[in-house]
């Protein structure tokens, strides 16, 4: 019996010490795109949602974080929409397509996602409000 309890006091010392020097764990990478997304709309006061955005600017900078889609129209406005998912490719390069029949892109309207050098469809997404985020 005391053999017994020898054995075991020593394997539970042992698993004592393996647990002490076990190497932390390194932090988590920060997420570049949550990081992108911060660094976009930092400083800017969101406005009331709207329905329609006017698609004429000269080229807006378009960006995606989690199903959402930035237009960066100016330093100063950027308009965000929740798509509920689907164009998420956006931000690996992906093109996106919509088709319009005015010079407004609206709450509804559908997106696809293209990897053009392939020409293949990667995804689609339909437009929720916009939200403009303004600087003062």
């Amino acid at each position: 019996m005391m053999r017994y309890l020898l054995t075991f006091a020593a394997a539970a010392a042992l698993g004592a010490a393996a647990v002490v020097a076990a190497p932390a764990q390194k932090p988590a990478k920060p997420d570049r795109n949550q990081i992108a997304y911060e660094k976009l709309l930092a400083g800017k006061t969101p406005g009331p949602p709207q329905n329609c955005i006017d698609t004429r600017w000269a080229r807006p900078q378009l960006t995606a974080y989690k199903g959402k889609l930035l237009y960066r129209v100016s330093n100063k406005l950027v308009y965000v929409t929740d798509t509920g998912g689907g164009c998420e490719a956006v931000t690996r390069g992906d093109t996106i397509v919509t088709r319009q029949f005015q010079t407004q892109l609206c709450r509804g309207d559908i997106a696809q996602t293209v990897n053009l050098p392939a020409r293949i469809p990667s995804g689609s997404c339909a437009m929720g409000e916009f939200v403009p985020y303004r600087s003062q």
